[in-house]
């Protein structure tokens, strides 16, 4: 049923239970009369219809958008006018039908705008409460929509970050690479344009497949490595459950280049970077490896950092973890930095029917 349905329902039993109630009170001390039942059907009409004109009056004013210190002498003032009213229309004819009920009365007038006034009041406040409170309700939901729009905006920002140095440097490297290897040339085109492609869709999809986003980081080393040669070795190892698992798109290949940037180019003899993935207790732990220091993050990729951690919460929640720290130096390869993400189960069932049906495919 219809919100105008129930009000319409509410107001004709109501009414009509308040009359009747008080006409039967009439009707066991005085018998019938005529005159009592066809003033008691007019007042059912004449509370409808001004309780239907003060609801009519506070949807024009948008009265329920008031705070409440503004809202309280108007509902006041409307439920003195409507017992008011009520009292100028009943008073004259309880005169003439029933003068022996007023015999007893010293102040008449002031009884029946009290008796009236409770009957009005609890009408108005019933109705102006209900209204007040989801008007509120709606209020806090538009904020929350408009908050949610804000955060989707400023994810689909994050999520379509590709540096253009980069861009510029592989476009030079392939230069290099059309005389001197043309099949790798063909090659490193290709992946700089999946790479492209996966930059630009990236702001209409929230999440991929690890196994999609790791397609794009091998493309990305592929290209870094015709750059730095010998200087870039790179490893990747993934555990089989994780291969269906959602990340934010291109957010590994923003770690790994931020690794390289500030990493491995700065070495003097190169260096290595580490991408692995594992389940533990349910989540998703990726771990990122790489031959470097970690100093001040304002210069050592902080924006990348900060795009990381603000796309997890925006996408996870606190359930979601980032942290970057240095790694004891080892004799092998030197000083160390590691990346931890750590991703909660969103839909894990749907993952597993995922590798299932690959595995059966397969």
């Amino acid at each position: 049923m219809s919100k105008q349905k129930i009000y319409w329902f509410c107001q004709l039993f109501g009414w009509s239970l308040l009359i009747l109630v008080e006409y039967i009170a009439y009707l066991l001390e005085d018998g019938f009369d005529p005159d009592t039942l066809y003033l008691a059907v007019a007042n059912i009409f004449l509370g409808i219809t001004l309780t239907h004109l003060y609801r009519l009056m506070i949807q024009r004013w948008n009265w329920v958008r008031l705070p409440f210190f503004r809202l309280a002498p108007r509902v006041l003032l409307s439920v003195f006018v409507l017992a008011l009213i009520m009292t100028m229309v009943n008073l004259p004819m309880d005169r003439l039908i029933v003068p022996q009920h007023l015999m007893d009365e010293p102040w008449p007038l002031f009884g029946y705008i009290m008796t009236w006034g409770k009957t009005m009041l609890a009408w108005v406040l019933s109705y102006t409460a209900y209204h007040y409170v989801e008007e509120n309700r709606n209020a806090e939901i538009e904020k929350i929509l408009l908050k949610t729009s804000i955060r989707e905006t400023e994810a689909k920002v994050l999520r379509s970050q590709l540096n253009p140095h980069f861009v510029f440097n592989a476009l030079n490297s392939i230069r290099a690479l059309v005389f001197e290897n043309p099949a790798k040339a063909q090659q490193s085109i290709t992946q700089l344009s999946n790479l492209l492609r996966n930059s630009l869709l990236a702001d209409r999809r929230k999440t991929v497949e690890l196994r999609e986003e790791i397609k794009t980081v091998e493309d990305y080393l592929a290209l870094e490595k015709v750059r730095y040669e010998d200087r870039l070795t790179s490893h990747i190892e993934l555990d089989g459950r994780t291969l269906f698992w959602q990340v934010p798109p291109m957010m590994l290949q923003t770690l790994v280049e931020n690794a390289i940037k500030h990493g491995v180019s700065t070495a003097i003899r190169g260096g290595f970077i580490e991408v692995r993935s594992n389940l533990v207790a349910d989540k998703l732990h990726i771990i990122i490896r790489n031959t470097g220091v970690l100093g001040d993050k304002s210069a050592s990729g902080g924006f990348g950092l900060a795009n990381t951690a603000q796309r997890l919460e925006l996408l996870y929640g606190p359930d979601a973890r980032f942290q970057i720290f240095q790694e004891e130096e080892s004799a092998e390869n030197g000083p160390i930095v590691c990346a931890e993400i750590t991703i909660p189960a969103q839909s894990e069932s749907i993952f597993r029917r995922k590798e299932v049906a690959v595995r059966t495919s397969e």
